[in-house]
């Protein structure tokens, strides 16, 4: 039997197509922890202490000491938790490029939420970020570039809205869709960089503007190769990977 070449999984050959598609716009690839502290996770994101991602039954808290079972008297910079978003990453990278601003930046990465898997749901999934800070940013600039996007990974006749909704971090915040299979598929949230997040990591919001918009890798691979169940991408069953 002839020996076969071995090949790279959907998901990574997705992720490099998407960050080959942003680098062509200028933007550079960033990383971060998975294991974040909940600072960046949450405090920098401009995410209320009551608000609910951060309960249990969202999100996957990690105890520092079996003997302190009262989460809440940890210090949020160090408190640890599976990152819920890659947005993270972007506090990160802004706190550290503060001094080096104009920046473009393309996060690929895992993230983690504490719930019921199912055909479009997974406790472990991929999550694309993408920020932008410049000194004169707009929501068309935003809009430009998730449509450029979209349409150079689906085709140009690929339909695509935008519908006012709210997320802390961005203001003000839409939520992006895309049509598929004759119905329309959320993809996404999108929007301005909150004041507050500039704040954060010692940006002054009156000279430098930016967007940030963060879209699921697994969908935008499920719609683009036609995947009906989120779950085929991590099962490990080479009759299905195999395909790619």
């Amino acid at each position: 039997m002839k020996n076969q070449k071995g090949h790279l999984h959907p998901l990574t050959q997705f992720t490099r197509e998407v960050v080959n598609i942003f680098a062509d716009m200028g933007f550079v690839v960033a990383e971060g922890p998975e294991l974040e502290k909940e600072f960046y996770n949450f405090d920098a994101l401009n995410i209320p202490a009551d608000h609910p991602s951060r309960d249990m039954q969202d999100t996957f808290w990690i105890k520092m000491d079996s003997q302190k079972d009262n989460v809440e008297k940890i210090d949020s910079r160090i408190r640890p938790v599976m990152r819920t978003q890659t947005s993270a990453v972007q506090v990160r990278f802004l706190e550290k490029h503060k001094d080096n601003l104009p920046c473009a930046i393309v996060v690929p990465g895992k993230v983690f939420r504490n719930e019921a898997t199912d055909a479009t749901h997974e406790a472990q999934f991929s999550q694309l970020e993408a920020l932008y800070v410049d000194k004169d940013v707009s929501m068309g600039h935003l809009k430009g570039v998730i449509e450029h996007f979209l349409k150079k990974m689906y085709g140009d006749g690929v339909e695509i809205r935008f519908r006012p909704s709210f997320f802390p971090f961005v203001e003000p915040g839409v939520e992006v869709d895309m049509k598929f299979n004759g119905k329309w598929l959320e993809m996404g949230g999108a929007g301005m960089v909150h004041p507050n997040v500039f704040k954060t990591v010692g940006i002054d919001s009156e000279v430098w503007k930016g967007f940030a918009f963060g879209f699921g890798i697994d969908r935008l691979v499920m719609m683009k190769h036609n995947i009906t169940d989120i779950r085929l991408l991590y099962s490990g069953d080479l009759r299905f990977i195999n395909q790619f």
